[in-house]
């Protein structure tokens, strides 16, 4: 089964590689990760396929396939059109560079380059992997969030990964989220409050 993807990825149509790629996310194979990072290394060079790409580079980060880890980075300068590729990018870093279970060194390194959609794809990871940060790197974040004054896709995520977060800090944030008018804010606040973690399904 897993040849017949790795094939897959090397089908003339940007809708079959996809389809590969969507497939390799859901088996989390590290012994597709090479093949895929070819494979990347040539999507990235047409912007028409961008939802491959994001697909390509979501599968390596799920995938665990470090050796990904430097070209992913090398991306994070590109003038991406479509950036929602920086979501991917940031998730799959996030995932491939931590040390220990509660590493978020990542998050904080897409933070000072000023990209949204990075942070957002970094703090999204630590979401999906129920990431619990010390004291301290929660403040930080939180802080950062309030700085964005009402960034709805910044503080989606943070809420989103909050659930087991304690404090006074935490409280206050959710305080102040509470008072969106988007339903999935709204939605998330009361989640975290709970601290129940949303089942999510693969973008």
């Amino acid at each position: 089964m897993l040849d017949e993807i790795i094939s897959q990825l090397k089908d003339k149509k940007s809708t079959k590689r996809r389809s590969a790629a969507k497939k390799l996310r859901k088996l989390k194979s590290i012994d597709a990760g090479s093949y895929l990072l070819i494979t990347l290394e040539e999507e990235i060079k047409d912007s028409r396929t961008w939802e491959t790409q994001y697909q390509m580079i979501m599968a390596l980060g799920e995938s665990n396939f470090k050796p990904a880890l430097s070209f992913l980075k090398s991306l994070v300068k590109h003038n991406f059109e479509a950036t929602m590729i920086y979501v991917a990018i940031g998730d799959s870093i996030q995932r491939l560079s931590m040390q220990n279970e509660q590493d978020i060194t990542s998050v904080f390194e897409a933070i000072k380059t000023g990209n949204d959609m990075l942070v957002s794809g970094a703090i999204r990871a630590m979401a999906m992997l129920k990431i619990v940060p010390d004291d301290d790197s929660i403040e930080n974040i939180i802080n950062y969030a309030i700085v964005q004054k009402k960034n709805d896709g910044i503080n989606f995520w943070i809420l989103a990964a909050a659930p087991g977060w304690s404090g006074q800090k935490v409280q206050e944030y959710l305080d102040y989220c509470s008072t969106s008018k988007r339903d999935e804010i709204i939605n998330a606040v009361e989640l975290a409050r709970k601290n129940k973690y949303k089942k999510w399904f693969p973008l």
